[in-house]
């Protein structure tokens, strides 16, 4: 097992050994130099923790100081593992009152133990926060309404530690005749699903992506894609030839964090495989960014290294870049980029050909262009006269915005122009949701192509609790409803999904839901214009930074539940529980659905297939955003409105349709019907009035 802490020991061997012996053993474990304030610290926590383990010095247990969590880059002070129970131990040495952010920290430590290491799955998990001049005051342990043996937070100062330990063993619900066994705790896999978020924060400060990734077998391994790539990129610089080679994946199965963790393996601007992760994606690119800078400014702190944010914005550009300043820098300078290997993340969402000509000519004022994006920026790479590599990182499913091309366009770029370039396909670029089939038999015929299963991620990362929630949306927009009962009772299992028509109840469901810093929010469809008279306005701007990276008392955040977030601004990025509010725009009709967009006044019907595809595609990405569970919201419209008619939400549905007797029907009974558990039954359970 990989050492994961600066210090561990027995109980009896902690408690036998002096103060000294163990504050050098903690200092040697961390490698790097020790400031006095934290060196003063230890001291304090050696000497508190061996006070309240002392009843307990001839149990089998263990303690562990500086237990890392690389999910989220940071440690635990102090884990202790006695009978059934873990105690996540959180010091603040020297404060008197227990802060919101201090006590979600502990709880966030807590719950990635709880979901993420497999041996404390089935332990009671106790995180306590130790204010170490705190007065001594009442002791309250308690369960949540997960019922998943995480406790609430505990908060106590220096002198209570150990009555906390003897009141959470004594806690009637939790007490356990075994023993319990801390090396089998300590063998246990750590499995973490990271948001995209922590996984650039973690990759961009040093961590392995098998650090911060599942290795089960239930999961496809990241580190197998990521391997393939790198032998691609090896291969093509070897070879002396030019390569692309194009990554599919379902939604959230971490084609992001491949991308992430191959530019971050080439960051060497002075090395031959230096490499650059490209996005179109405007609020990811953004989020990921700033994210990186505050972290970058927080790590250099906690060395006591004052940095300045813009410094680090500055640096972290080199690293994420948006596809069109790369594009742009291309059409400014001819020769070959600096890059040998470029990253394209969402590589389906860039612009086809018509698309890209009015566009350089409305903005770049270059007439006569005729290349599609793809063909441009394949281009810019075959300048080097040598050898490149283009990854294409490829979602399906995905295009939600006019002039998206989708993988075709890369495909017949290939064939029109760069027929010389080897391939590398992932198998299942065939798959319906790719739309590619045609032209993926075309190109075998011309081009050099090699097929790797490696180059698909097939289990979705992002909703830890069900890796089926992508498998079940699909079924539920492409309207096949046996598939999406059975999908639903394997999913609802861990994942809750609730439905309810009122917003209110919504929020109250996800503030019920959330622990410590998991994040919440509402999401909608761009197109959803009629939610005004519930405060939900899609043409008010909304900033991804704060939205995302906000905390709780920020009113521009999502956790507000103020402002929304569309299928444009939330694409690629993920929460842990979201409330999907479902207008008029996507409804139900004839066992199939009816796509319409608001002009004017009224609602008029959306004909053209490809806007169609684009809106389906709209409600996937939103239906997928959610790591933990979601409520959908589904208005009860208004008699007295004809823009909001009850019929849009409580419209007729066909015979067949209607399972149990209720007189809620269109897109509600849709939703219900094509997620009921059994005839007759609903599975969702009412938010909280």
């Amino acid at each position: 097992m990989i050492k994961r802490s600066f210090y561990s020991d027995s109980l009896a061997r902690f408690i036998a050994r002096s103060h000294d012996e163990i504050l050098g053993q903690i200092a040697l474990g961390g490698s790097f130099a020790i400031e006095t304030t934290q060196r003063d610290a230890w001291v304090e926590q050696i000497q508190i923790v061996r006070e309240a383990l002392t009843p307990y010095r001839l149990e089998p247990g263990k303690v562990y100081f500086e237990f890392a969590v690389p999910r989220v880059g940071k440690r635990i002070d102090v884990l202790i593992v006695l009978r059934e129970v873990v105690f996540v131990v959180e010091f603040k040495v020297g404060k008197s009152v227990f802060e919101s952010t201090d006590r979600d920290q502990v709880w966030d430590y807590a719950l990635d133990l709880k979901n993420f290491h497999e041996t404390s799955h089935n332990r009671t998990v106790a995180p306590i926060l130790v204010a170490t001049r705190a007065q001594a005051g009442l002791i309250v342990v308690g369960t949540t309404p997960h019922a998943d043996g995480l406790l609430l937070p505990i908060c106590v100062g220096g002198s209570d530690l150990g009555r906390v330990l003897r009141d959470v063993l004594d806690y009637e619900p939790l007490r356990s005749p075994r023993p319990g066994d801390a090396e089998a705790w300590e063998s246990g896999r750590y499995s973490p699903t990271p948001t995209i978020v922590e996984a650039a924060l973690a990759l961009y400060g040093g961590h392995a992506v098998e650090d911060i990734s599942r290795c089960d077998a239930g999961a496809t391994n990241l580190t197998r894609t990521s391997g393939a790539i790198c032998e691609i990129i090896r291969a093509a610089r070897g070879d002396q030839r030019k390569s692309i080679c194009f990554v599919t994946g379902v939604p959230g199965a971490g084609k992001t964090l491949v991308g992430l963790d191959v530019a971050t393996q080439h960051f060497d601007r002075a090395s031959e495989l230096y490499s650059v992760f490209l996005s179109g994606n405007g609020p990811l690119v953004d989020v990921l960014r700033e994210a990186l800078a505050r972290d970058k400014v927080r790590r250099e702190e906690e060395q006591g290294r004052k940095f300045k944010l813009g410094a680090a914005r500055s640096e972290v550009k080199a690293f994420i870049q948006n596809v069109h300043h790369f594009r742009d820098d291309c059409l400014a300078d001819s020769g070959p980029p600096i890059e040998h290997v470029a990253l394209f993340d969402e590589a389906q969402r860039a612009w086809n050909v018509e698309m890209t000509s009015s566009f350089m000519r409305r903005k770049k004022g270059v007439p006569d262009f005729a290349k599609s994006e793809p063909e441009f920026l394949i281009s810019c790479m075959d300048r080097h006269p040598d050898w490149a590599v283009v990854v294409c990182l490829v979602g399906g499913g995905q295009e939600i915005n006019t002039g998206e091309g989708g993988i075709r366009e890369w495909f017949e770029a290939l064939l029109r122009t760069f027929p010389d370039w080897r391939v590398h396909l992932s198998p299942h670029l065939s798959d319906s949701e790719y739309d590619a089939g045609p032209v993926t038999e075309r190109i075998q015929k011309v081009v050099d192509v090699e097929f790797d299963d490696r180059l698909h991620l097939g289990v979705s990362m992002r909703s830890f609790r069900a890796e089926r929630v992508s498998a079940l949306v699909k079924a539920v927009l492409d309207h096949e409803v046996e598939e999406a009962r059975r999908l639903q009772r394997e999913v609802t299992e861990r994942y809750p999904i609730v439905l309810t028509r009122d917003l209110g109840k919504a929020k109250l469901w996800l503030r019920g839901r959330a622990r410590g810093s998991e994040r919440y929010g509402v999401v909608v469809s761009s197109q959803a214009v009629r939610l005004k008279p519930y405060a939900i306005d899609i043409r008010s701007p909304m900033d991804p930074i704060h939205w995302f990276l906000g905390p709780k008392d920020d009113v521009r955040s999502s956790f507000y539940l103020e402002d929304v977030a569309t299928e444009f601004q939330i694409q690629g990025l993920e929460l842990d529980w979201t409330a999907v509010v479902w207008d008029g725009d996507l409804r139900c009709s004839n066992r199939q659905w009816g796509h319409y967009s608001f002009v004017g006044n009224r609602w008029n019907r959306v004909l053209k297939v490809e806007r169609q595809t684009y809106q389906k595609n709209a409600y996937r990405v939103l239906l997928t955003r959610a790591r933990q569970g979601m409520v959908l919201v589904v208005p009860e419209g208004d008699g007295e409105d004809p823009t909001r008619s009850k019929e849009f939400y409580d419209g007729r549905m066909p015979e067949k349709m209607r399972d149990w007797s209720s007189p809620e029907q269109g897109l509600l009974k849709k939703v219900r019907s094509l997620l009921c558990l059994n005839q007759g039954q609903s599975p969702f359970r009412r938010p909280p009035s």
